[in-house]
């Protein structure tokens, strides 16, 4: 019972910052990275590993460098990631055809499933956790969200 009283005396703490929009972004953002990266742990893999993931398997012969400005990473910062899915047989580098100092970055089949797997609980997951939003107000939400990215 402290404990609740402890939560709702916190709530009210910080009352002022819950007026600003960018305060309940980070909020909100929080929790749901967390539960995302709760979800995903199970496949081996992070919310970050499962963007890479999902761009390479939905974009074949992806670069490296489109894959980071996709994502807003660092090229560098994908190197390792990129190591892991192949090591993992879910995801192949093969040197363009274009270019031969950049390799073009291909889904394998076993890429394509974990992908699908991951997707699917995480969709259940916001099923759930999102359940007091219409499906209207969900893309309203996303359509809103994009437009502060952009």
């Amino acid at each position: 019972m402290a404990e609740h009283s402890t939560d709702l005396a916190n709530s009210a703490l910080d009352h002022g910052l819950r007026q600003l929009l960018g305060y309940a972004l980070k909020r909100a953002s929080a929790v749901a990275t967390g539960d995302a990266a709760r979800v995903l742990e199970p496949f081996g893999l992070r919310v970050t590993s499962y963007s890479v993931l999902c761009v390479i398997c939905q974009n074949p012969g992806v670069t490296q460098t489109q894959l980071a400005a996709a994502l807003a990473m660092e090229r560098s910062n994908t190197v390792a990631i990129l190591d892991q899915l192949q090591k993992t047989g879910c995801i192949e580098r093969r040197r363009s055809t274009q270019d031969r100092r950049v390799f073009d970055l291909h889904p394998l089949a076993a890429g394509h499933r974990l992908m699908q797997q991951a997707s699917d609980a995480l969709l259940a997951y916001e099923n759930t956790t999102f359940a007091a939003l219409s499906k209207d107000e969900r893309q309203t939400l996303i359509r809103l969200l994009t437009r502060i990215h952009q």
